[in-house]
């Protein structure tokens, strides 16, 4: 049976039969916060995915509906009176653009110190932070089928364009990729490349593989489908062409590395989301699982344990947990460093090696991507050991250090380096990258 796709966002949200179970200010609140950070889902996160009967609490609830908490107390209010007032859209739209601009919408750098340059022009739609990979932000491929509350990209689904990644000259990635060759891996991402046509992501496919980069080794697609609309790989009407081009990638030689992500157990229990797993391993790709460590959704040992035993049953293997990232609803979803990694070291030890192939819990920062080994005391000094799996500068990776025990700390930047240091190792070659 074929699934018809309707999305719902600010403009017909209303039209879900289950938004009667809302009150109406469960219902404000909806759309205050849905004018600042983006919203939009569809009929089967609606319908296959949300307990309504205790959707204040739901974990996918909140993983798609604005809730008020997201936003500051005063700026929730401020917004809340103009949509009372009948403010206009363009009203709207500038206070709003004013909130986000708090709200931290590039975080690690991203738009400042990742673009890459060919030949004097920068390459808009491009990201190289780590020698080895390169990531490619398709145009078409920059919404997604249903948006994640706490998603780190949000600005890619508002109105400021500044704050956009989007490319959509496959030469010009070609001719990057020729002239880089410490670049093994390109991750297409977004939004969610799953959301183009299969005739459009072939035609960047074919580009990459006839252009035979012998270096390139991994192409790897970075996508919420499976979670949110599974149907994609099933009875969408091109779901065996992309299927087709995954296979078309394998057996071209090259690794198709599916980075999937699932950040709550709920989205592995449906008919259609194991049978859309099934389809993109039997192409050869191989399926990634990735999520980070959210407060409201997923902040349980227990849920991560799961979440893990039901990702490696179905044959996917699990490959990080992040600390949500210092921007947009951070405050909402953010825990301690400490309690991430008491979790993560909780679940980690209910499973077994087989899942044991997950990282974490880890910052993707300015600097790289830090990961925290764990807690301990050093002659008397209760110390927190990190360490790099990604840097700006590759001989950082695997490079432990310290930090002082900090039980309230979220991110690298509320640390300060243990033992008398007065700074972390990486951070002045970190300052002198930066300037230039």
């Amino acid at each position: 049976m074929t699934m018809r796709y309707q999305t719902y966002t600010l403009h017909n949200f209303k039209n879900i039969p289950q938004i009667k179970k809302l009150s109406e200010d469960d219902i404000l609140s909806i759309e205050v916060v849905g004018n600042v950070l983006p919203f939009k889902t569809n009929n089967y996160v609606v319908d296959e995915l949300i307990d309504w009967d205790n959707f204040r609490t739901d974990p996918m609830f909140i993983l798609n509906f604005p809730q008020k908490n997201m936003l500051q107390e005063e700026d929730f209010n401020h917004m809340a009176s103009l949509i009372k007032s009948d403010a206009d859209k363009e009203t709207l739209r500038t206070e709003a653009n004013i909130i986000r601009e708090k709200l931290n919408p590039h975080p690690a750098g991203q738009l400042e110190y990742n673009v890459p340059e060919l030949d004097g022009v920068k390459l808009s739609g491009v990201q190289h932070k780590y020698n080895e990979t390169m990531l490619f932000f398709p145009t078409q491929g920059q919404t997604c089928h249903a948006y994640c509350t706490f998603c780190f990209r949000w600005p890619q689904f508002t109105n400021m364009n500044d704050l956009k990644f989007s490319m959509k000259e496959a030469d010009l990635i070609v001719e990057y990729l020729k002239r880089n060759t410490q670049i093994t891996d390109i991750l297409i991402t977004g939004g969610d490349p799953m959301v183009m046509k299969s005739k459009v992501f072939e035609a960047y496919i074919t580009k990459i593989l006839d252009a035979n980069i012998e270096h390139l080794q991994t192409i790897r697609v970075g996508s919420k489908s499976l979670s949110f609309w599974p149907y994609r790989f099933l009875t969408d009407s091109d779901a065996d062409d992309m299927l087709s081009i995954f296979e078309r990638v394998t057996k071209a030689g090259k690794t198709l590395s599916f980075m999937a992500h699932f950040n709550h157990p709920r989205e592995l229990s449906t008919e259609a989301v194991k049978q859309a797993v099934q389809k993109i391993r039997n192409t050869g790709a191989t399926i990634r699982t990735q999520s980070p460590v959210l407060n409201h959704i997923n902040a349980s040992s227990a849920v991560w344990a799961d979440m893990w035993r039901k990702q490696v049953k179905l044959g996917m293997v699990p490959y990080y947990m992040f600390i949500a990232r210092d921007t947009g609803a951070q405050g909402y979803f953010g825990i301690p460093i400490v309690r991430a990694w008491k979790i993560f070291q909780k679940a980690y030890s209910q499973v077994s090696g087989i899942a044991r192939t997950v990282r974490g819990p880890s910052m993707s920062c300015t600097p790289g991507k830090v990961r925290i080994i764990g807690v301990s005391e050093i002659k008397g000094e209760k110390i927190m050991a990190l360490e790099f799996i990604q840097g700006r500068n590759s001989d950082w990776t695997a490079r432990p250090f310290f930090a002082k025990y900090d039980c309230k700390a979220q991110w690298i930047d509320d640390l300060k380096p243990a033992f008398g240091m007065e700074s972390f190792f990486y951070e002045e070659e970190l300052a002198e990258m930066l300037l230039n």
